[in-house]
């Protein structure tokens, strides 16, 4: 299709990309269940930090969406690599 092989196509890709980086990012300073990761404990006491874990279930909102197009996109654009 030409949608995959446009500019708008390589765009969405690229930022999307971003989208996801930052999302997993900030869904890695969120979360508490990882082990060995205590700075989720350390943070837990500012007011800031609180507020912010508030928003680590709808995080996952953004990424996994954003993973799916980005992913469907990119196989569309580059092919399945073999």
């Amino acid at each position: 299709m030409d949608i995959f092989h446009s500019i708008f196509a390589t765009r969405l890709i690229f930022i999307l990309g971003i989208v996801n980086l930052v999302a997993g990012f900030l869904l890695l300073m969120s979360c508490r269940c990882i082990p060995g990761m205590s700075l989720g404990r350390r943070l837990m006491k500012y007011p800031v930090y609180q507020k912010f874990f508030k928003f680590h279930c709808y995080l996952w909102w953004v990424l996994l969406p954003s993973v799916l197009v980005h992913a469907v996109f990119a196989v569309g654009f580059f092919g399945i690599p073999s």
